[in-house]
């Protein structure tokens, strides 16, 4: 047997408040550590709606400061008691006017490991995020975790692959990328995209997506979360594109040291080459 790390994703519906929100996410926590889980990511800004689908600055109220706020804290607490890592993806409230879309990293001892901010914010119909966010300022951080080096990318960051590189390089191993993805546009997208991100990058990939319709617009969010292995290749069945589902997968990180040994991108990589592509 090879390094082997059971890990989990969650898509869920929202519920209609943040309380019985954060509620639902700590039962399935539990539930996920009866269940053998060491290592769990929920979806972007968990603990809300979508609420980029519209511009309103009521929304604002659902910042919080990270470490220092009371989500954080719980799910400290909860990490602690379960001794389960948890990638946290939250509305983050710096001071006033300093929002970003983050996601906080607990250590399975309920330590704050650090904190990711997406980097790439998008601002198109249905998807009103620079409304909410400030850019990403914190680089691409990798996580040394009890279960291995985890990285986190978020959502649209996804279409970027200079941050899934930037992760690789950083020493993951383990990337969750928490999102909400509606049908459209980019559902062909999907099972593409962080697969080929997987396989380009020779590390494992968490995608979680929420699920169901929202009352603040018409965005369908589909579920369909999954985990990719180093070679590209979904580790067991993509989740449900309507039902809440707990994902979990036993990964085998020993494979990747086996896939970069076979396939060897990183030594054939060009950096001196590609310096006009941070030119435009």
């Amino acid at each position: 047997m090879g390094r082997l790390v059971r890990a989990a994703v969650l898509q869920t519906q929202w519920t209609g408040d943040k309380e019985s929100m954060i509620d639902l996410h700590e039962e399935y926590a539990r539930k996920a550590a009866a269940d053998g889980v060491q290592v769990i990511c929920f979806q972007e800004l968990f603990y809300g709606p979508y609420f980029c689908q519209v511009q309103d600055v009521e929304y604002y109220g659902y910042a919080e400061a990270i470490p220092d706020g009371p989500t954080t804290q719980r799910f400290q607490a909860l990490a602690r008691e379960l001794g389960m890592v948890m990638v946290l993806p939250m509305y983050e409230k710096e001071m006033a006017g300093f929002l970003y879309n983050t996601a906080a990293v607990i250590d399975a001892d309920g330590s704050y490991l650090g904190k990711y901010r997406k980097h790439h914010i998008p601002h198109v119909g249905g998807f009103w995020e620079k409304f909410y966010f400030r850019p990403g300022n914190q680089g691409f951080p990798v996580f040394d975790t009890a279960v291995g080096k985890v990285g986190v990318y978020i959502c649209y960051d996804r279409h970027f692959p200079e941050g899934w590189r930037a992760l690789g390089l950083n020493g993951a191993e383990i990337v969750f990328n928490p999102s909400a993805t509606s049908r459209g546009l980019s559902a062909y997208l999907w099972k593409l995209e962080q697969t080929a991100s997987a396989v380009a990058n020779m590390y494992f990939v968490g995608a979680i997506n929420r699920v169901g319709v929202e009352d603040l617009g018409d965005n369908d969010f589909y579920g369909t979360s999954y985990f990719a292995n180093p070679r590209g290749q979904f580790v067991g069945d993509v989740a449900s594109d309507t039902d809440a589902e707990l994902v979990v997968r036993d990964l085998d990180l020993d494979m990747i040291e086996e896939v970069r040994n076979q396939w060897a991108f990183y030594r054939d990589r060009r950096p001196e080459a590609y310096g006009a592509l941070t030119e435009g």
